[in-house]
């Protein structure tokens, strides 16, 4: 065995800094290889932005849902012990509407199932589903691909207008974050190709049915152990690799982009800058109260206008939560936020648009400023590989997939790869992929 085999083959002492989704799965990666890790998280608890509310458990940081698509998310979980089925409410994807049935894909094989549900939307005219078959032949056809500067709002700017409103605009805002009009059409049909494309029930919604931090968090905490370090800020990087003083053969950055951007600074200064330039969109998420009511679906579309701040609502009751809990998810929420915030704008919302057996209330509100990156049209994204024995991980992390959770599990899950697969010097042994 020559030297560098050698050190491939020795146990790393690793620093993951950050306890995100992607933090968690990057040690959780290199755990299971052998190698000896600390994980840093500055937060008194693990779970980044898809957690629970420190104090009130009982409320998550936001309205959180995955897919069928999301395997690694899903494999990760199992990992650590969870039950995916007794934790999340697996859903055939349905986009209804108050009072109307919407776009819903009956089980079988993607294709089959996308026209089946297209044809059957009676919602829309012949001739507007007839539209979206067109043009999601076409996409096939040339591979869910297009030019990198195309906006979402470009490339569907031929389909009907029923259909744009109806399942392309919430779509998009609630994959993306980003309104159609300035999201990355490119980003927008990878996400389609997977979810819609990729395997029966990969569009499957998996709604959560337990508390956020129950899904992986948890579980995480008492996985990770006495390897895990809460409330530590890391306040300086130093290449060779030390953390805060502490030497480590290499180093995770899976904490925010604005945290990864500060602590590389003096290191790879093109890398921080890129990272520092990202911008970001706002998520709102407006809880009501109603005792006795009930959604006639778990999960229920709404019209978004000018009066009209949410595109979603989530009835907690019927995931087995709080009975009469209601999430209203605001996406892109830009403009609600520079306008002070929309909370009574969704009561008066709810009020107009569903039935209630008592009037709704607001219970809380949660406003995530830098909820995800804003995925526009031919955007900059800093690599995995920031220097040699230093990699990134995040949902931010150069790649095909918007700031989702599955995106942050493959982009910890790469690096640790990383790690492992070019020893503490970076040594030349394939560098890791953005693969699916």
């Amino acid at each position: 065995m020559d030297r560098d085999e050698n050190q491939l083959a020795r146990t790393l002492k690793v620093a993951v800094v950050g306890g995100g989704w992607a933090g968690i799965s990057a040690a959780v990666t290199l755990a299971d290889a052998g190698h000896d890790i600390t994980v840093f998280e500055m937060a008194p608890q693990l779970g980044g932005r898809a957690r629970s509310v420190a104090g009130t458990p009982d409320y998550d940081n936001g309205q959180h849902i995955l897919i069928g698509a999301y395997r690694d998310s899903l494999a990760l979980m199992r990992r650590l012990g969870v039950d995916p089925a007794a934790v999340l409410k697996r859903l055939p994807l349905a986009l209804p509407y108050p009072g109307e049935p919407g776009l819903r894909l009956p089980p079988g094989p993607p294709l089959v199932a996308f026209t089946r549900g297209v044809l059957a939307h009676g919602g829309w005219p012949l001739g507007a589903r007839l539209g979206l078959l067109l043009a999601a032949g076409g996409w096939l056809a040339r591979g869910f691909r297009c030019d990198a500067a195309l906006s979402v709002a470009q490339l569907c700017a031929g389909l009907p207008g029923p259909v744009k409103r109806d399942l392309i605009d919430p779509l998009c805002v609630a994959a993306l974050n980003t309104p159609a009009p300035q999201a990355s059409a490119r980003v927008f049909l990878r996400v389609l190709k997977d979810a819609l494309f990729s395997g029966a029930g990969s569009a499957d919604l998996l709604l959560p049915r337990r508390p956020l931090s129950e899904l992986l968090a948890g579980p995480a905490t008492g996985w990770l152990g006495e390897r895990l370090r809460l409330g530590a800020r890391v306040h300086a990087l130093e290449p060779g690799w030390r953390v805060d003083g502490e030497a480590f053969d290499a180093v995770v950055l899976a904490c925010t982009s604005v945290e990864a951007a500060r602590l590389t600074a003096g290191i790879a200064p093109a890398w921080s800058g890129t990272a520092q330039a990202l911008g970001f969109e706002p998520i709102i998420t407006v809880y009501l109260h109603s005792r006795g009511s009930a959604l006639p679906s778990p999960m229920l579309a709404l019209r978004e206008g000018a009066d009209s701040p949410a595109q979603f609502v989530f009835d907690h009751g019927a995931l087995g939560g709080a009975p009469g809990r209601f999430a209203f998810v605001v996406s892109g929420a830009a403009p609600w936020v520079a306008r002070g915030g929309c909370a009574e704008a969704v009561l008066a919302q709810a009020t107009r648009e569903l039935r209630w057996a008592t009037p709704p209330v607001i219970d809380k509100v949660l406003t995530e400023k830098r909820a995800t990156f804003a995925c526009t049209p031919g955007i900059a994204r800093p690599p995995a590989l920031i220097a040699p024995g230093l990699w990134a991980a995040g949902d931010y992390v150069d790649g095909p997939y918007p700031a989702t959770l599955e995106g942050a599990v493959r982009a910890g899950r790469n690096a640790a790869h990383g790690v492992v697969g070019t020893g503490a010097n970076g040594a030349a042994r394939g560098s890791p992929t953005n693969t699916p």
